[in-house]
């Protein structure tokens, strides 16, 4: 499957284009999980590495991706900024939020302690001159 295509960028250019890509770099076992697990990170990287050649000049891309996976081992931080920086791409802004879930405070929740701690952000990226 072409992530980068015309699945995931229709032709032309836009001042904002935003994603919510699925946020574990994990294989699917189900049609449904197709939402949460990223093979590869291939989604994600696949808009990075689309979007300054389909933002119009001065627009913006905004990602919003949860910290999860860097908190279960499944990716860096320093993946994902070395990914924004080779696609092109300068960050001009990030807000934060920490969930308020129900499974955010279940202790009995298995991943409870990653759901905890886990930080949610939207990330303002631009193409960069």
């Amino acid at each position: 499957m072409d992530i980068e295509g015309p699945c995931l960028f229709p032709e032309g250019r836009a001042d904002l284009i935003v994603c919510n890509p699925p946020w574990l770099p994990g294989r699917p076992a189900s049609p449904i999980e197709h939402g949460v697990y990223d093979p590869g990170s291939a989604m994600l990287s696949g808009f990075l590495e689309g979007l300054a050649a389909h933002l119009n000049p001065g627009g913006q891309g905004w990602l919003i991706l949860s910290d999860l996976a860097e908190r279960l081992g499944l990716r860096t931080r320093d993946d994902l900024l070395t990914t924004i920086t080779a696609a092109g791409l300068r960050v001009t802004g990030r807000i934060d939020t920490r969930p308020r879930h129900p499974r955010a405070s279940d202790p009995t929740d298995p991943f409870h302690t990653a759901r905890a701690a886990e930080v949610t952000s939207l990330w303002r990226l631009e193409a960069r001159p």
